[in-house]
């Protein structure tokens, strides 16, 4: 499903050189679900760009379903990541207005789905996360456990085969971030890779494979 090796990158920022990621080897196969742990500035949040496409290595080769895409344009790029991926992010990126049916229809109106379609979808999604009684009420009328369910039903419009989570609890409650797990888990379940990025130790220890990040290397691969 996706294979790295040998990814390499390197910002520059007054002056000094930082390698953010350093000959990263990673296989994941199809239905796996991994966490991505490790300090603040270890790399993680880079690979997880370098996973969804946001971003390109400097060094090395990305395969996602047995293709190279680490040289592709900015076109086809977009393409893949609509196709193929979802993003979860700690803040949400909804668009304040836009309802919450409008913020989960979006990617389907991108991506040229008929009207009719795209509105059997949001009525499913929105109920199979408990959103239905609201989705007409904008981000602001929502909490944050809401919000990124709606975030959420969003990234599962299309249905990508590869969920990316970048701290999806990070602006929650413990009890609300359990809630928002349960819900990506059921993507997961469903049949989609999930790959979470987190600095909490009890979502971290949800993932049947776990990472750890030091220096921008892998420095542990285990599984539960």
């Amino acid at each position: 499903m996706i294979a790295l090796s040998g990814i390499e990158r390197v910002y520059r920022a007054g002056g000094e050189t930082v390698r953010a990621l350093r000959g990263v080897d990673l296989t994941v196969r199809a239905g796996e679900y991994l966490s991505i742990m490790g300090p603040s500035g270890s790399g993680k949040s880079t690979l997880l760009n370098i996973l969804g496409l946001l971003d390109r290595p400097d060094a090395g080769r990305y395969l996602l379903d047995g293709r190279d895409v680490t040289a592709l344009g900015d076109d086809e790029r977009a393409r893949l990541r609509r196709e193929k991926l979802g993003f979860v992010f700690q803040f949400f990126h909804l668009v304040p207005r836009l309802s919450a049916a409008e913020n989960v229809e979006l990617p389907m109106m991108l991506a040229g789905i008929e009207p009719a379609e795209r509105r059997r979808r949001v009525a499913r999604l929105l109920a199979d996360y408990g959103l239905a009684d609201r989705a007409h009420h904008r981000p602001s009328e929502l909490s944050g456990g809401q919000c990124q369910r709606v975030a959420i039903a969003r990234a599962l419009a299309l249905g990508p085969a590869v969920i990316l989570a970048d701290e999806p609890t990070g602006n929650l409650d413990r009890q609300t971030g359990r809630e928002v797990m349960a819900a990506l888990e059921r993507a997961h379940e469903a049949g989609a890779v999930l790959v979470v990025v987190t600095h909490d130790p009890e979502i971290g220890a949800r993932a049947h494979r776990r990472l750890r990040m030091r220096d921008g290397a892998i420095v542990a691969d285990t599984s539960a």
